[in-house]
């Protein structure tokens, strides 16, 4: 569970505890937000929304709600407004430092993905134990060794490690982390981390993704 505070119409709404299920939603409620925006498209309705996102109209009002609900019956949404205040709820209104650590395929691409800096996402280091990747140039990134890792930490302020290393590797790497006060690890190690608490970790695992992609082809070939 999360706990949040939003701010809607000049009044902020008391701590409360928001379900995990909302919070995924509200990256894809932002990223549509956001493409409508691009095109012009200055209000539009919960049905509307519901609509294009596939989500039903009932339960787009109910996630807004958590939040102070963003519209008025009959006038639907501002779609600037309401994108910019999903965008102040997940704290893109302001930049967060990251490094990764692992100079792998993965890692590279991950470096290399321009969105992240738009989002105000700023990776600012990006480490590895191969010496034929240390020194080399990823990006604007130097390749760093790991013993460096600790210490670069705590100097850059960095708020988020990215791990895209080994599953042998991460349990240790998250270990060391921990230890530097860091706020999030976004992890693509395929392994579940033991970390405290303080630490929040975001697990992904592609296999899933795919998975769920080959069982949903599946079924709907069961169906034709």
């Amino acid at each position: 569970m999360l706990s949040a505070v939003a701010a809607t119409g000049g009044n902020k709404l008391e701590n409360k505890e928001i379900s995990q299920a909302v919070i995924a939603r509200l990256p894809r409620y932002f990223r549509f937000l956001g493409e409508l925006k691009d095109e012009g498209i200055e209000r539009i309705s919960s049905q509307e929304l519901s609509d294009i996102m596939k989500v039903t109209a009932s339960q787009i009002r109910q996630d807004f709600n958590n939040f102070g609900g963003f519209g008025q019956q009959g006038y639907g949404y501002k779609v600037e407004y309401l994108y910019e205040e999903i965008g102040r709820i997940l704290g893109l209104d302001r930049t967060h430092n990251l490094i990764i650590i692992g100079a792998g395929n993965l890692g590279q691409a991950l470096a290399n993905y321009i969105n992240f800096e738009r989002r105000g996402f700023l990776f600012k280091g990006i480490f590895d134990n191969d010496p034929e990747l240390l020194g080399t140039k990823i990006r604007n990134m130097e390749v760093r060794p790991m013993e460096e890792m600790e210490t670069f930490v705590r100097e850059n302020e960095i708020d988020i490690a990215v791990l895209t290393i080994p599953k042998a590797s991460a349990a240790a790497v998250a270990e060391k982390l921990a230890g530097t006060r860091i706020r999030g690890i976004w992890n693509f190690a395929h392994m579940d981390l033991n970390v405290p608490r303080e630490v929040q970790v975001e697990n992904v695992h592609l296999s899933d993704s795919l998975m769920k992609l080959i069982y949903n082809i599946n079924k709907r070939d069961e169906n034709f």
